[in-house]
């Protein structure tokens, strides 16, 4: 898709816009003459918008470890006021703090925008680039990219959101929408603490003149499809430790291995009680309760997903990951199946006692499992983890601590929903035929908009690429030698077109 064909698209969307004192012609006529300005505008700015997510990129921000999370927060609230919100609140939590922005256009309707600027942790042997350096580099294949940790996971997306405001104020022409933004600094680590952002009495009133949730993406795969997903399962992020301490059986501290014939283990306890979570071969819960609400696909949802993977390359699929079999050895389309409609219980990871070279002969008086769980609809977060407790309690690991990390419901919007009637709008005037799917495996905490109070549709959105999230070498397309993909400046054009056509 070149930048003529996504001209054409943007004005034909952007012609719709009703008008008292212009005819239809006339009306589409000066809207493309307010695009070819905005157009222009983005070129003229690329070299500054890429320097504003470099600067980003360049402010650690890991609530996981405490870093640079004030002055990531301070950052992000600078960007959005020399973007032309006009009033913007940092929010105490009991965590980290969150933003909370407006800007009123005196437009007709309002757009509510989710943003996170925190970012996950990194180890930069990893990296071939330092991960703070926000360098650009030639892609082979791809172009030239911006390397570095919250490229695409999300300051990439949202500094090019921030570009397409940038470029409609510098052209002197009017936002089309109203925002109201709120954002937090702990999405990396289950956003524990985001209610309290977006529960509050006025931001509540301000979302609920909105027409729905926009989170800025970078959706574009490397042939040029995009997918929408209608939502998102839920997570629970926990710790399970097991210790000499609380179980009373095994050490106070780390000590001798050869006294295994005669203590007990705490990193065994813990191995048993994981096994108790899942059947033999790994892939079912058998937690009782954990999955009895769990919402069956409907036979819309089956549809999406056959026609899904008629269009989606299961190859493509099983080499991104590395794997050569899907479990049971299902079939593509069952596998997608599984993948929307599924909970899991997952072992991130586990530490206990000694782990470098050689060896250290110790019994450890103390054992972690890193879990998460997944929920779909209609689980929650609060009743997955008493099922949970409940069921080591009854196993006999009552012993073991269960320390919740964060986590939240699932979401879901329904594919009549305003919003994602116009992103798919824009999409196909872009050229582009969208594949949708019910929701993504991944997770992100957008129940605090689709359920009570508001009950809003949400959804993300956005031209470009990007690849690497929570991974070494993260990256986020600048300038695009592919013609199916878009580089930063397409990305901040679709984010222009889309909220014209929000707008109408």
């Amino acid at each position: 898709m070149d930048r003529r064909s996504f001209l054409v698209g943007a004005a034909a969307t952007a012609a719709t816009l009703s008008s008292s004192n212009l005819s239809r012609a006339e009306q589409a006529t000066a809207n493309q003459a307010d695009l070819q300005a905005i157009w222009k505008e983005i070129e003229k700015r690329h070299e500054e918008s890429v320097q504003r997510l470099q600067t980003w990129i360049r402010q650690p921000s890991i609530a996981a470890e405490n870093r640079g999370v004030s002055e990531g927060c301070d950052l992000t609230m600078q960007m959005l006021r020399d973007a032309g919100f006009q009033s913007v609140t940092k929010i105490p939590t009991d965590g980290q703090p969150g933003i909370f922005a407006t800007l009123d256009a005196g437009a007709p309707r309002t757009l509510g925008v989710y943003f996170m600027y925190d970012v996950k942790q990194v180890t930069p042997a990893e990296w071939s680039s330092p991960p703070w350096d926000a360098a650009l580099v030639d892609k082979p294949g791809l172009g030239k990219v911006v390397v570095g940790r919250g490229a695409v996971n999300q300051k990439g997306p949202e500094a090019t959101f921030l570009a397409a405001l940038h470029a409609i104020r510098g052209s002197g022409r009017k936002f089309p929408v109203n925002f109201v933004l709120v954002a937090e600094g702990e999405e990396e680590i289950g956003s524990p603490h985001f209610p309290q952002i977006v529960r509050r009495p006025e931001v509540i009133a301000a979302l609920k003149k909105s027409d729905g949730i926009f989170l800025p993406s970078a959706s574009q795969d490397l042939d040029g499809s995009i997918t929408v997903e209608l939502g998102a399962k839920g997570i629970v992020e926990l710790e399970l430790v097991s210790s000499g301490e609380r179980w009373g059986l095994g050490p106070v501290h780390d000590i001798h291995s050869s006294e295994k014939a005669r203590v007990d283990s705490p990193a065994w306890h813990l191995i048993h009680a994981l096994n108790t979570l899942v059947s033999p071969d790994g892939n079912e819960p058998t937690i009782p309760g954990f999955a009895d609400k769990a919402r069956p696909l409907s036979a819309a949802e089956k549809e999406m997903i056959a026609e899904a993977s008629k269009r989606m390359d299961e190859n493509l699929a099983k080499q991104a990951f590395g794997v050569k079999h899907w479990v049971r050895d299902v079939g593509w389309q069952e596998s997608l199946e599984l993948l929307m409609s599924r909970p899991t219980v997952n072992i991130e990871g586990l530490v206990g006692g000694y782990t470098g070279p050689g060896g250290k002969t110790i019994l450890p008086h103390r054992a972690v499992a890193k879990i998460d769980l997944r929920l779909v609809p209609d689980m929650t977060a609060a009743e997955a983890l008493a099922s949970l407790k409940a069921h080591l309690a009854k196993q006999g690991f009552g012993d073991i601590e269960v320390n919740m990390t964060g986590g939240y419901d699932p979401n879901s919007t329904s594919a009549d929903a305003g919003i994602i009637k116009t992103q798919l709008k824009v999409y196909r005037n872009a050229g582009i035929d969208p594949i949708v799917l019910p929701r993504s495996p991944g997770s992100w905490p957008g129940y605090v908009f689709t359920g009570d109070p508001l009950r809003l549709p949400a959804g993300g959105f956005g031209l470009g690429h990007g690849d690497g999230a929570h991974a070494p070498n993260e990256y986020y397309l600048i300038e695009s030698a592919n013609p199916k993909v878009q580089g930063m400046d397409g990305a901040v054009r679709s984010y222009v077109e889309f909220l014209y056509a929000m707008a109408s």
